[in-house]
């Protein structure tokens, strides 16, 4: 009787142990991984919550940023863990070219416009941003709103202006291009940008490599080269006492896009994840954030008139993203060996 007790009890046990190893390949069935999904940046908070309500697959928040994605990703080849990228635009095309990605067009990717995608879908943009001064109005102590790049160099501003790392970032790099651009370099000659910098490096600048957000609405740093989105988010949704600026000698616009990892653990989820970010829903959660969905009709007139008038947009010039994407080590090189 104790024997026959005793190997039910282990039937029993190895049951349970079966059933616990089921339900957990179910619950990682219900995962997709996403490189480069910060809560803080773009939103990213709301869509995972509703990529969740509406699939029932669970991204976590990652905090990395492009450059950190894409070398993780490499780091990981032999056994990925990513299932999809959100990238900056010329790093999409990066990672093509290195072999980390692999086609998929989800629903809604021929509405794409042709310059904005992979023809085959190794890449696809998703919304984009203009490249501006994001100003907490309250931290500047009274000095006056930097209308343009060169404002920035004044001494009244030591210590306040604040850019993300170019070399790790691709925020940092599009801001380091915006100021090229605008000071009559090109994509074959940084030397105004790298001039810039090494001018802007006597004023003290805060140069963090995650976003930082939370810094220029906590004051920390007065003044950040960032997206519109961002400020817009800050102004609106959080109240702050944020305004945007579009340089006087110009900026750029720039395109997100996101991914499929080649030979990802969880292909299906990522897939669901892909078309959701594309769909109806989706879109409208980017135009709620600021952004400009790469689906026009997302961004609603109310949301439209949010944004500063069209006159300063006259102002940031569209990218070439495959011009920037071989621009950008040389740019590194002569950052980290001039500026760094």
């Amino acid at each position: 009787m104790i024997d026959m007790l005793t190997k039910n009890l282990r039937a029993l046990a190895i049951a349970g142990a079966l059933a616990s190893l089921v339900a957990g390949a179910a619950r990682a069935e219900e995962t997709a991984i996403c490189y480069n999904c910060p809560p803080e940046w773009a939103d990213w908070a709301a869509q995972i919550k509703a990529i969740k309500d509406a699939t029932g697959i669970t991204v976590p928040f990652d905090n990395k940023n492009s450059g950190q994605a894409i070398a993780a990703v490499i780091a990981e080849k032999a056994n990925p863990v990513a299932d999809v990228l959100y990238l900056g635009g010329q790093v999409g095309i990066q990672a093509k070219d290195q072999g980390l990605t692999q086609p998929y067009k989800p629903t809604g990717f021929d509405a794409i416009p042709a310059d904005l995608k992979d023809p085959d879908g190794y890449w696809f943009t998703i919304h984009s941003g203009t490249l501006g001064l994001m100003v907490n109005k309250d931290a500047l102590g009274g000095k006056p709103m930097p209308k343009s790049w060169k404002d920035l160099l004044k001494p009244e501003y030591k210590g306040m202006v604040g850019y993300l790392d170019p070399t790790s970032a691709a925020v940092g790099f599009v801001g380091a291009t915006a100021v090229n651009e605008a000071l009559g370099g090109n994509y074959k000659d940084y030397s105004p940008a790298i001039q810039f910098f090494k001018e802007l490096a006597k004023n003290d600048p805060i140069v963090p490599k995650q976003t930082a957000y939370a810094r220029v609405l906590s004051g920390e740093i007065p003044i950040l080269f960032d997206y519109d989105f961002d400020a817009y988010r800050a102004k609106y949704k959080d109240k702050a006492p944020i305004e945007f600026v579009i340089p006087a000698e110009g900026s750029v616009t720039f395109p997100y896009v996101m991914a499929l990892v080649a030979h990802d653990p969880h292909e299906a989820n990522a897939k669901k994840v892909l078309d959701f970010v594309l769909s109806e829903k989706g879109q409208q959660i980017w135009a709620g954030a600021y952004l400009r969905p790469v689906m026009a009709s997302a961004l609603t007139p109310d949301l439209a008139a949010k944004f500063l008038p069209a006159s300063d947009y006259a102002r940031a010039k569209p990218l070439d993203l495959a011009a920037l994407a071989t621009a950008q080590k040389a740019f590194i090189e002569r950052y980290q060996a001039e500026v760094h």
